[in-house]
């Protein structure tokens, strides 16, 4: 992976040497200032990893790539298939083309470094308004799963990463569960 204002110390004329790398198939443009080398395999052309290009567009490795299909392995009710890279990073907001493939940035102050069940949770009660699943019955069985997750560990996601409507909803059952475990 390449941009475009890496390679002008090695040119001085980097436009023209791009086009004519692009030409020959040595590289490949994916956006504006943004080009790879591609491997070839015995299907075709590979294209590049999503880190990887998201991490060349970005300039740093700070970001968390996720998509609502990761909803899906909670076992709470999703069950449908979306095109979409969501990337949670803190300089970048919109939409945004990268090789043909869309990704969806939003600039968030704090998120995780990796995918957690506890996050994923936390992360649909957020989005619950953009699936197209049956969102009363969804959120029932959200309830359900929190019930059995580590109720220390749910307790700092929610507090993290909760918006005002995931912390309302897991409020009564964070306290519940921190009840019980003074009782102890």
């Amino acid at each position: 992976m390449y941009r475009r204002a890496d390679l002008t110390q090695w040119s001085n004329a980097v436009d023209r040497h791009l086009n004519e790398l692009v030409k020959s198939g040595y590289l490949e443009k994916l956006s504006v200032g943004l080009y790879y080398a591609p491997k070839k395999s015995i299907f075709g052309v590979v294209p590049p990893e999503d880190e990887s290009l998201v991490r060349t567009f970005l300039k740093e490795d700070d970001f968390l790539i996720t998509s609502p299909n990761a909803y899906n392995s909670l076992g709470v009710g999703t069950t449908q298939l979306y095109n979409v890279r969501v990337v949670y990073n803190h300089k970048r907001h919109g939409e945004f083309d990268l090789g043909g493939r869309k990704f969806f940035f939003h600039a968030k102050h704090r998120f995780p470094k990796k995918l957690t069940q506890e996050f994923l949770l936390v992360d649909l009660v957020n989005n619950i308004e953009n699936l197209a699943e049956d969102k009363t019955e969804v959120l029932t069985k959200v309830l359900a799963k929190a019930k059995t997750m580590d109720a220390r560990q749910l307790r700092r996601t929610v507090t993290s990463y909760g918006n005002t409507k995931a912390k309302s909803l897991f409020s009564s059952l964070i306290t519940q569960k921190n009840n019980v475990a003074y009782a102890r």
